[in-house]
């Protein structure tokens, strides 16, 4: 079983590789087609600003083969910035295609007293319907660092953080999940969303 960890220059994949390493995943960060369309499951990792990381995954001719290979059922967990992509566009420094595999909008988190922007640091979460990945979630803290916040429907907002707005903090569509906080920081808590990724990942990869 193997899970690619799509490469396009956007940060932290180290902490990544080295979380799925931890809890004995094969894991291979990569930027090749075969690689990713072989993949059993995909990560898309991510630091930094919207625009310039769907620039950077077009450059790479990688947004349609994570569209494909999402398609044909491979699941898909977005970290952090790799969470806010999987969205149909982001208002991050104008208006900003993204990949639409989830309904939504990536918006700035507004300001507000005592909850300053970037939302950095740990936070507590809850869980509002539960998915493979948010089995032991409610109250649990994770880490976050980040200054736009995934406006989805309801139907996949899975858990939420409060900053003074309900921080959307893991959504899914299917096979596609995501994580706006670092799981590959989160201590045990992190750790455990990721083994529940593997799971995920390898039940697929049997059952085809």
């Amino acid at each position: 079983m193997t899970i690619a960890v799509i490469d396009y220059d956007a940060g932290n994949t180290a902490n990544v590789l080295r979380a799925l390493n931890k809890i004995g995943v094969d894991a291979v960060l990569t930027a090749d087609q075969a690689t990713i369309r072989s993949a059993d499951g995909l990560i898309l990792p991510g630091v930094g600003a919207f625009p310039t990381a769907m620039a950077e995954l077009e450059k790479r001719d990688l947004v349609g083969v994570i569209k494909s290979t999402v398609a044909s059922g491979t699941p898909l967990l977005g970290i952090c910035l790799g969470m806010q992509l999987l969205l149909e566009a982001s208002e991050e420094h104008g208006m900003t295609r993204g990949l639409g595999l989830i309904p939504g909008t990536c918006r700035e988190i507004p300001t507000k007293a005592n909850f300053p922007v970037p939302h950095m640091g740990w936070n507590a979460l809850d869980v509002h319907q539960n998915t493979a990945l948010t089995p032991e979630l409610q109250d649990k803290y994770v880490y976050f660092v980040h200054s736009y916040f995934t406006d989805v429907p309801t139907e996949f907002l899975d858990v939420t953080a409060d900053y003074g707005i309900k921080v959307p903090a893991m959504i899914s569509r299917g096979n596609v999940y995501g994580a706006q906080f670092h799981p590959e920081k989160s201590g045990d808590v992190g750790l455990g969303i990721l083994e529940e990724f593997k799971e995920v990942v390898y039940a697929d990869s049997t059952s085809n």
